[in-house]
């Protein structure tokens, strides 16, 4: 009878595998496994690739010259060998490690012989698209940990919605890079109650977004200090983590952009000098201090505005820092004279989380809300990534077949006519065509020795072009121009036989030297 006692007593119940599969639930769903990326029946990870990659095909608009500039045309450089780098990058106040990441790709493709335009295009694109699609998940998983799946899916379809996200997030930009890099980095920050905290990770991901663009470093001032303020163990934080991270990532960039400078350079350094201490930004335009928050935070979150608004004054204390830091972050930048809509992009993952709570608390009117932010944010999106200033780049697309003509005795010439960097250049080109455009360098040293050309050709068009090409032979043979211009220099192209080749859309919004349309002018020999 002992024995059986025994054995009754050691025998495992019913009970216990159950609590033990609760166990391995639970810590499975803390660490962000699949549980935390399927809903509705539907895998986030596959989805969100799959959105990300039409989202990328339905963006073929220009925003701003950055992308191509600070990017795309610095990679074909260094791929390549030929070019035009912009004086941010002879004065060395912008860093190589992020257009080296698409110059590995176009190596590897000209090995391969593969380094066609359409993919020296599209692949740095595609895998911004992958990395916008990779954080929208994680963005959704770490929400799963602090909160509801309701408010976690919530969040997560507000951030999908997101027309300004969608316009920006598979763009070659620095600040898009900049954005899936601090969403990451909030995805292992010690937010009060998080699960998935990990100083490592976050103070690296951190700190590569500081080396794509140092401004990420006034969205995590707060967030730094914060963690730095209610960290029981502050030393070994410092010593264990902080300063061993930003010494590696400091150093590895600084030698990336020193070996190709070919003398040691602190980018870092020379942007806060040349944009700070120098103000050169203010060169590129300047608006009035409540910019941001009467005109461009509104802009940016659209739609999500009113949701956004509901979802502070819903959110628990665990978020006082995120609204803290979205504060600074328009104080700090309603400071800088020169603004734009894509500075405090880096931000609006972080208005999703409140918009996503402020719809899980809508209850009956939830549905209704889902659709309106859904028609309301895909109408812009739409616009402004198929219609809206698309013809600064498909001007590119005309020219790009001129390349099989280099090989002949009379080598086609290009002349854009337009402000300085409307278009891309040879990365959509990709051969060595003869093309010019208007610079429009800032005066660095302040002894009026740098020439803004775009501006004295717009003081008298027919004038510069009389001046510069005095002679037939020295002609372009081809001129690409707004419209607007056609009536300043109709005579130039009457009296050297300048005839209208081709007419493409841009916008139908011009403003000032930008027209509705882009005109290729050939000279007929």
């Amino acid at each position: 009878m002992d024995r059986i006692r025994e054995r009754l007593k050691n025998k495992p119940t019913f009970a216990e595998p159950v609590k033990l599969r609760k166990r391995k639930s639970k810590l499975y769903d803390n660490n962000a496994g699949p549980l935390q990326t399927d809903f509705f029946g539907i895998n986030a990870y596959l989805f969100s690739v799959a959105f990300r990659l039409i989202n990328c095909l339905l963006v073929q608009t220009n925003f701003v010259p950055d992308e191509y500039w600070q990017s795309l045309e610095v990679s074909h450089h260094m791929a390549f060998n030929y070019g035009y780098l912009t004086w941010e990058w002879t004065e060395g106040i912008r860093g190589y490690s992020y257009p080296l990441i698409f110059a590995v790709f176009y190596k590897i493709l000209h090995i391969f012989e593969c380094d066609t335009v359409i993919l020296l295009v599209w692949l740095p694109r595609v895998l911004q698209a992958l990395l916008a699609a990779f954080t929208d998940v994680k963005l959704y998983a770490v929400i799963k940990n602090l909160e509801s799946p309701d408010v976690a899916q919530l969040t997560y379809f507000s951030q999908l919605c997101s027309w300004f996200t969608w316009y920006c997030c598979t763009r070659t930009l620095t600040n898009t890079t900049e954005t899936m890099l601090t969403t990451l980095a909030l995805c292992y920050y010690s937010l009060p109650g998080s699960k998935t905290h990990n100083s490592a990770k976050y103070l690296t991901l951190v700190s590569l977004a500081v080396i794509v663009r140092p401004t990420a470093l006034i969205v995590w001032l707060p967030l730094l200090a914060f963690h730095f303020w209610k960290d029981n163990d502050k030393l070994r934080l410092i010593i264990h983590h902080g300063l061993p991270i930003v010494a590696l990532s400091l150093g590895i960039s600084t030698l990336i952009d020193s070996l190709i400078h070919g003398q040691w350079t602190l980018v870092q350094w020379n942007f806060l000098k040349f944009n700070v201490f120098h103000n050169v930004a203010e060169f590129y335009g300047s608006h009035p201090w409540h910019w941001y928050f009467t005109q461009g935070f509104m802009v940016v979150l659209g739609s999500h505005l009113p949701f956004f608004l509901h979802g502070c004054s819903l959110a628990s204390k665990r978020y006082r820092i995120l609204l803290f830091t979205i504060a600074w972050t328009l104080v700090i930048y309603s400071l800088l004279a020169h603004k734009e809509f894509r500075f405090i992009y880096p931000i609006l993952p972080i208005c999703m989380i409140f918009c996503g709570i402020s719809l899980a608390n809508l209850k009956a009117w939830r549905k209704p809300a889902m659709w309106f932010l859904l028609v309301t944010n895909l109408i812009p999106a739409l616009y402004t990534g198929l219609v809206h200033q698309r013809g600064t780049l498909d001007v590119m697309g005309h020219l790009q077949p001129l390349c099989d003509t280099t090989s002949n005795s009379s080598q086609p010439q290009v002349l854009f006519l337009m402000p300085c960097h409307s278009t891309p250049f040879y990365s959509h080109i990709h051969c060595p065509l003869r093309m010019r455009f208007l610079e429009c360098p800032p005066d660095l040293r302040g002894d009026g020795s740098s020439i803004d050309e775009a501006d004295v050709f717009y003081s008298n068009p027919a004038a510069w072009l009389m001046r510069t090409f005095p002679y037939k032979d020295s002609l372009p043979s081809h001129l690409v121009f707004f419209n607007v211009l056609e009536k300043e220099i109709s005579a130039f192209l009457e009296a050297n036989v300048f005839i209208k080749h081709t007419e493409i859309f841009h916008t139908h919004i011009p403003e000032g030297r930008v027209g509705q349309t882009i005109f290729i002018y050939t000279r007929k020999h």
